[in-house]
């Protein structure tokens, strides 16, 4: 039996429900946790943003005036510090530089001259780029991550050895251009994935079991 992609979204919503992404009070705040984020838990991420916060620091400008070495300290807790202060103080460079620090100005810009423009920031990568406009800026693309591409694979929806851009494709066209829908499923998939679709899974009780193909390679 086959499955649509809004099979898939309507099981795991009535699974889990609405999750309420992304994380953050601000813009800015979920900018610079979709830099923080990469290779570690949010609860690490809280805990560095917090730090931020405590310094009155969550501005662009602020935070491009400040020293790397402080800023690394400040987000220790989230791991690769000084790795993550140099991507997170290009990201704040280009903003300021570009846009005054103005992310309203930002945001109002075309989706795919400002995709680029993010590409180009030194350590901004596709999925943070696009977790940036969808969950800061409100703009119509699909993030992918390893979940999405380890559930889908495994399910027999794409191949293995898919990449980003062919992912991102498989669900903008079969998908309404929909923010509040590439929110929901997105959040939904890593939903799933940090439960279930584990590098080691646990298949059992997973809302998507039913969709797996006869022999299917749920252990790859």
């Amino acid at each position: 039996m086959s499955y649509s992609l809004l099979n898939v979204y309507d099981w795991l919503l009535e699974a889990y429900g609405r999750q309420g992404w992304w994380p953050g009070d601000s813009p800015l705040e979920i900018m610079v946790g979709a830099v923080l984020v990469q290779n570690t838990a949010w609860k690490n991420v809280e805990k560095a943003i917090a730090h931020l916060a405590d310094a009155a620091l969550l501005d662009p400008h602020a935070l491009n005036a400040l020293d790397a070495e402080e800023l690394a300290e400040l987000i220790r807790p989230a791991g690769y510090y000084r790795l993550k202060a140099k991507r997170l103080g290009n990201l704040m460079r280009y903003v300021v530089e570009a846009y005054d620090g103005d992310l309203d100005a930002m945001f109002a810009v075309d989706l795919e001259t400002l995709r680029e423009e993010l590409l180009a920031v030194n350590g901004i990568g596709p999925e943070t780029a696009d977790s940036i406009l969808l969950y800061a800026g409100g703009l119509p693309t699909f993030v992918v991550d390893t979940y999405t591409h380890r559930i889908l694979a495994r399910h027999g929806w794409i191949d293995f050895e898919a990449g980003y851009y062919e992912i991102k494709d498989h669900f903008e066209s079969a998908l309404a251009e929909d923010v509040a829908l590439y929110n929901e499923f997105h959040a939904l998939l890593v939903r799933v994935g940090h439960h279930h679709c584990r590098k080691t899974p646990k298949c059992e009780g997973c809302p998507l079991e039913e969709m797996l193909p006869e022999g299917g390679r749920c252990d790859a």
